[in-house]
């Protein structure tokens, strides 16, 4: 579904990536470790067209999509969760939502796409008509889940979706986001929670210092002596 090949993005002059390739599979939960500043939110950034790459390429669905607008990218099927959601705080449930939803087909079937999210989110609906600076920190985080599928995606780019929340939540996200896979939503996610991603995802990638130093099954990862010191504290 998404190949990326000999990556290299700047911020300046200083290098966050240095010829980086990974694919993803359709269907399945991508999954990219690491520790802060190792490039993962950048990488991310760089697929969804909010950060232009100085060289290499970027194909979704065969079609090259690198120096394209972020609207664009949205319009062809990838939708992109930010760390933090980034919700509109002064608009209601229902509002946000129906954002996530601007692109002409999206808006066309938006009540049909609006009912499903709130099957998934049913404390969205209970809350449609509040303000959202008024959700406590896990309904934030599913408004934004929410929202991002209001435009019907069929890539799911995920930053960090459990920073951040009450245990609960953690559990309720990753219950989400397996429920993304059994819908055909093919997921690349980075998460915090290195054990409980790897037990979730299906492939990973390990990124540090712009680099992918390890890409296997995830069965393969957490028995890997790497990660297990790195990441796992073992």
């Amino acid at each position: 579904m998404l190949e990326v090949n000999n990556i290299n993005t700047f911020y300046g002059k200083a290098q966050a990536l240095f010829d980086l390739s990974l694919r993803v599979e359709e269907s399945e939960i991508f999954a990219l470790i690491g520790s802060n500043g190792a490039g993962k939110t950048t990488l991310l950034n760089t697929i969804s067209g909010l950060v232009t790459p100085a060289s290499g390429n970027i194909e979704f669905l065969g079609k090259r999509i690198n120096g394209l607008a972020p609207h664009i990218i949205v319009e062809m099927g990838i939708s992109h969760v930010p760390e933090g959601g980034r919700i509109f705080n002064e608009m209601t449930v229902r509002e946000n939502l129906e954002m996530g939803a601007y692109s002409s087909h999206a808006w066309k079937i938006r009540w049909g796409t609006l009912q499903q999210v709130y099957e998934i989110f049913p404390v969205l609906k209970e809350r449609e008509k509040q303000l959202a600076r008024t959700l406590s920190g896990g309904e934030h985080q599913m408004l934004a889940m929410g929202r991002g599928l209001m435009s019907r995606p069929k890539l799911c780019i995920l930053d960090e979706p459990s920073y951040g929340l009450a245990p609960k939540y953690v559990e309720e996200v990753f219950r989400i986001i397996n429920s993304l896979r059994e819908q055909g939503i093919t997921i690349l996610l980075i998460e915090q929670n290195v054990r409980h991603t790897l037990e979730t995802a299906d492939r990973a990638c390990v990124l540090e210092n712009g680099h992918i130093v390890l890409d296997d099954i995830c069965d393969n990862l957490l028995q890997s002596d790497h990660v297990r010191k790195a990441y796992l504290g073992l």
